[in-house]
């Protein structure tokens, strides 16, 4: 019970965390670099599998990336970019904040849920692969969203 509750505020932190990142990312012009980097960093994490603790059956990893794809819909609709100078931004949306937490919420019960059949480790590796799976998708859209609008904006005209 108490990796549960420890993890859960470490979730929260990191969901709130998200919050401003995304706030500050929307007074930057967006890049490829921004949109990819995220994923690849948060990839180190599945070094987690190399201790047998962690480790899930393949189902399981399914199941999990599964989930997470699914709950990115959730994040894919609210990202949105706009063209603003010849410059590509990210649109702030008030929704994000609400979903942000409601997956926190919908993760939190699932881990209470799971937790009760699966231990610690394997239900630790599940939440990752579901994470993993759900940001990979999203970037992956706003990716595509992002070269399609780059492709279409007109080139900034030297000043000189």
């Amino acid at each position: 019970m108490l990796w549960l509750i420890a993890s859960t505020i470490i979730a929260a932190v990191m969901a709130t965390g998200m919050i401003f990142v995304r706030l500050r990312a929307a007074k930057q012009p967006a890049s490829v670099k921004k949109i990819i980097l995220p994923p690849f960093f948060m990839s180190t994490g599945a070094l987690m599998f190399v201790f047998p603790m962690f480790r899930v059956q393949w189902s399981q990893v399914l199941e999990a990336l599964m989930i997470g794809v699914i709950f990115s819909v959730f994040l894919i609709r609210t990202s949105k970019f706009e063209v603003r100078d010849g410059e590509i931004y990210l649109k702030p949306s008030k929704a994000f904040i609400f979903i942000l937490f409601g997956l926190l919420i919908l993760r939190v019960v699932f881990k209470i849920i799971i937790g009760q059949h699966v231990s610690f480790g394997e239900t630790s590796g599940m939440f990752f692969l579901l994470a993993f799976g759900m940001i990979i998708t999203w970037r992956l859209a706003m990716l595509r969203q992002y070269l399609h609008l780059e492709k279409n904006i007109e080139p900034k005209k030297d000043l000189a």
